[in-house]
């Protein structure tokens, strides 16, 4: 416990007290991103190499505070995330080709799953499904790797979105590894949290500095890799007995929803409409809220709620089976959603 909060006080420091440096780099250097398109948001031009010090801050903290001689698999995950963080540097600074880009992110996907073993071995119930053959087992981990990390990348669109969704996300992981006695992941869930906390200093609206790609893809990567162990992780390890009860799959969709949810849609949205599911739009539920009249302050606020709502719909059907449970943690926040939207607009938001 003291480790973890260690870990999160250090990479919030690190991050609350390098990053105006960083912006002052960034604006003599013009590493700004300048509003000429449509479909971007801010009007002025706003420093994109924030993920700097999401990077740095977080493998600071975890490597200061890290509780274990033995890094097998850890090995691995730094590996990967230096690899996206530069592929993320490139793209914020001269761009980098989506196909690319994708290529990369597929690369590390192989480095965690069929070096690191980091899988997905069972659905532990959801469906009716257990075990999970080996090819089945490596594809649909892949999958997750690739859907996670694109997931995180696509919501970053909004002052404090893809932030605040990951400090959210990181902080119930880390509670749920700490409870679980798990110190390592643990420590690098509130390794993640604290620069996430003290990025978000700067990034709510209006930003003084994005994320970019270098902190998107390092979020979605970390949180692929903390989804697929929390779902993995053995039930006889936990120190907290109740936990053993909540089904893993929906805590982790619950935890992840909007980012799920959302790239889902968006995919769909543009295939529908003959389009490369990697083009850019407006399309977003959050780009949808602001143009429903939401500020950028209210809109990350109701997407705050539902991943909350989603969370709490995860905890409470515990004891209604994984198929059910996954139901109500799904139908719930969507809800949320529509709520507010038919309120502000009088029509559905689909």
């Amino acid at each position: 416990m003291e480790l973890d909060f260690i870990a999160f006080v250090v990479s919030f420091l690190v991050v609350v007290f390098f990053t105006p440096s960083l912006i002052k780099v960034a604006e003599l250097k013009g590493l700004k991103d300048k509003p000429d398109q449509d479909r971007k948001i801010h009007r002025a031009e706003i420093p994109t190499i924030g993920g700097i010090m999401i990077f740095a801050g977080t493998l600071l903290g975890f490597n200061l505070c890290y509780p274990s001689p033995y890094v097998d698999t850890l090995n691995y995950l730094t590996g990967s995330i230096l690899i996206l963080f530069f592929v993320g540097i490139k793209d914020d600074i001269i761009g980098t080709d989506p196909m690319k880009k994708l290529a990369a992110q597929i690369l590390v996907s192989g480095i965690m799953v069929v070096l690191a073993d980091v899988r997905l071995k069972s659905l532990h119930g959801v469906f009716h499904i257990y075990e999970l053959p080996y090819w089945i087992s490596i594809s649909l981990s892949l999958f997750t790797f690739i859907v996670v990390i694109n997931a995180f990348n696509l919501i970053d669109g909004v002052d404090g979105l893809a932030g605040g969704v990951g400090l959210i996300g990181a902080l119930f992981f880390g509670i749920w590894f700490l409870l679980a006695g798990n110190s390592v992941e643990s420590c690098l869930c509130f390794s993640l949290a604290g620069s996430l906390a003290g990025f978000l200093g700067y990034n709510f609206s209006p930003a003084r500095i994005f994320m970019g790609d270098s902190g998107s893809l390092t979020i979605g990567l970390i949180m692929s890799y903390l989804a697929i162990r929390l779902i993995e992780y053995p039930n006889s390890f936990y120190l907290v007995k109740p936990l053993d009860l909540i089904s893993k799959p929906s805590l982790v969709i619950a935890l992840l929803f909007y980012p799920l949810t959302d790239t889902l849609r968006i995919f769909l949205f543009r295939i529908f409409r003959g389009r490369s599911p990697f083009s850019a739009d407006r399309n977003h539920i959050h780009h949808r809220l602001l143009d429903a009249g939401f500020t950028h302050l209210q809109t990350v606020l109701i997407i705050y709620a539902v991943t909350l709502i989603s969370v709490v719909s995860a905890v409470t059907t515990m004891n209604l089976g994984p198929s059910r449970s996954l139901f109500v943690v799904i139908v719930a926040p969507l809800l949320g959603f529509q709520i507010p939207y038919y309120y502000k607009t009088r029509q559905w938001l689909y």
